[in-house]
């Protein structure tokens, strides 16, 4: 009898498309505007503070759930910044980024049966952590050029099976910033139908166009019913610390915790005394961050136009979804190829973000967290586009 080797669930997900298309970029000598990981270095600060925490041998664990001084820093920045009280010797996980942190609180309030739901265009990790916490996912679409979701559908999503649903917000790949219209509607479906929400958070800072973040945990009635998720990697430009943490209930924190102490034991101990350094950066910081971006936005916005492309503004986090059919009858997968390869420009197809790739067959992503002169590179070498008979529409 011959045995499968590797399981259903490891069968059901594809490697992921973001991290494969950086590899590409190396090989092919690319610009890497594909993986969301910035070209520029991270404040001095927060550098300096992680090197003194490893001279002062803060190098070995800290406690599971997060060295209690970054838990309290993590409490007084959530106080700070969305007027929400935080308990963190009950209601805080630090976990190793907000990658885990979405994992564990799924495995944590998961039961076989039970569904998510999910907006789509999603980030590429959710689907796959459906996956693996056996969930059934529930996609519910974000339409552009806003990417509104329409309410009906929404509610015709819930269900007595519905046990969480994901939001992104800023989104990624769109965007889009919720507002406290649509957080509103959201809240009340999830009190109706006794949801949890978990909400990943991890760009809050880096809006524009006088948007503003809301978290839904501040919305009536969702205190107790809601995860929020964030981390050090996007707001501080420091994607490869790996410092996440989770927000709950003590109930639900309580879950995490143990989930998370399995996972991965716990978060880097320096990086952790380097991460109170970060939150406790002052205002002007997230004013300079957020007006860098908007600049980045910009610029690359006006060379995707020249270019050809259809975009779609994002008005918050650090990426730009366009539509490229006006410049190529190819799909997304053939289309980005050819940039990485022809072009010299990695992007990330639109299909890693929808469940049905043809929905996605005219996207891509663009990101811009990298240096001016690296976005201008890359809008000189898509100007070869229209030269280069990417077998352009009639």
């Amino acid at each position: 009898m011959v045995y499968k080797l590797l399981s259903t669930k490891a069968e059901g997900f594809s490697e992921s498309v973001i991290r494969e298309m950086t590899r590409l970029a190396q090989r092919y000598g690319a610009v890497n505007l594909a993986q969301g990981m910035p070209d520029f270095p991270a404040p001095a600060e927060i550098k300096e503070a992680a090197c003194r925490a490893i001279s002062g041998d803060i190098n070995q664990y800290a406690i599971t759930w997060g060295a209690k001084t970054f838990r309290d820093a993590i409490a007084a920045k959530t106080k700070s910044y969305l007027g929400l009280e935080v308990d963190p010797e009950r209601e805080v996980t630090v976990t190793c980024g907000s990658t885990e942190a979405m994992i564990a609180t799924l495995l944590a309030v998961i039961n076989p049966g039970d569904e998510i739901i999910i907006f789509e265009p999603f980030y590429e990790n959710y689907g796959p952590d459906a996956i693996i916490s056996g969930a059934t996912p529930r996609f519910v679409a974000l339409h552009p050029p806003d990417w509104s979701f329409d309410p009906e559908e929404l509610r015709s999503a819930f269900s007595r099976k519905t046990k969480a649903i994901i939001i992104n917000t800023p989104n990624n790949p769109t965007g889009k910033v919720f507002t406290l219209e649509e957080l509103r509607f959201i809240a009340d479906l999830c009190i109706q139908f006794n949801v949890i929400a978990v909400t990943d958070e991890i760009y809050e800072h880096i809006l524009y166009d006088n948007f503003t973040h809301c978290a839904i945990a501040t919305l009536e009635g969702m205190r107790e019913r809601t995860v929020t998720i964030n981390g050090l990697s996007k707001t501080y430009s420091v994607t490869g610390w790996r410092v996440g943490y989770a927000i709950a209930p003590p109930d639900l924190t309580q879950g995490i915790r143990k989930i998370h102490d399995f996972l991965t034991v716990g978060a880097a101990a320096p990086l952790q005394e380097a991460g109170i350094k970060a939150l406790g950066l002052p205002d002007s910081y997230y004013l300079g961050l957020k007006e860098g971006y908007r600049v980045r936005r910009d610029s690359l916005l006006q060379g995707l136009r020249s270019a050809g492309f259809e975009c779609f503004i994002p008005h918050g986090a650090y990426y730009v979804m366009v539509d490229f059919s006006g410049l190529s009858a190819m799909n997304d997968i053939e289309f980005t190829r050819y940039l990485v390869k022809d072009i010299g420009v990695a992007v990330v197809p639109g299909s890693s973000f929808f469940h049905e790739p043809e929905k996605s067959s005219h996207f891509v992503r663009f990101c811009f967290c990298k240096r001016q002169s690296t976005l201008q590179t890359a809008v000189e070498r898509l100007k070869n586009i229209r030269r280069s008979g990417a077998s352009p529409r009639a």
